[in-house]
């Protein structure tokens, strides 16, 4: 049930102007906004078959670019707060 309500909601955009659903806002499962972050992150920082990796510094520029449109401004913050405790994040 969890797995089913974050796998359709954590391609929402925070200002709800995709899909699956047009969700918006805190109308979205706090999991899946925090998913969100996280796999972007993620799939921006990492060698895909059809990308290189991106650099950290381009991937948290990314983040807060799209804070408050594609990402819930609140996680960005806190993301990139952790992100700021680790010495060495990766």
């Amino acid at each position: 049930m969890l797995a089913e309500l974050t796998d359709a909601c954590h391609h929402e955009k925070y200002d709800g102007t995709d899909y699956p659903q047009g969700l918006a806002g805190t109308n979205i499962p706090i999991l899946a906004r925090i998913i969100n972050v996280i796999d972007s992150f993620d799939v921006m920082t990492h060698k895909r078959i059809y990308k290189e990796a991106s650099t950290y510094d381009y991937a948290i520029s990314e983040l807060i670019r799209c804070s408050g449109s594609q990402f819930d401004p609140m996680i960005v913050t806190e993301f990139l707060k952790l992100l700021e405790e680790q010495s060495n994040p990766f």
